[in-house]
């Protein structure tokens, strides 16, 4: 099965990762490290051309100090934010 494109969604994903990343100090390759993934694929995330499977998100929210769902309440905000400005 193909995953879902929800390009809305995927630049939500990378603009609360790189805000984040930011608001820590962090680089890429920081969060990379951390998170035990490829600093290529933290820069494709963060350019919403690649969407992280599950255990990857959790990596990724244990790397900005954030719980999941604290991870993902910042996810919906960006992703709310961007629906509001989308022509209907």
């Amino acid at each position: 099965m193909r995953p879902s494109r929800n390009t809305i969604l995927l630049q939500a994903l990378g603009t609360a990762l790189k805000e984040r990343r930011n608001e820590l100090g962090l680089t890429q390759e920081d969060v990379a490290g951390q998170a035990e993934i490829d600093r290529p694929f933290i820069t494709m995330i963060e350019s919403a051309k690649k969407q992280p499977t599950i255990s990857v998100l959790w990596k990724l929210a244990a790397a900005l100090q954030l719980s999941p769902g604290d991870f993902a309440e910042r996810v919906d905000r960006r992703y709310v934010s961007y629906l509001a400005k989308t022509p209907k």
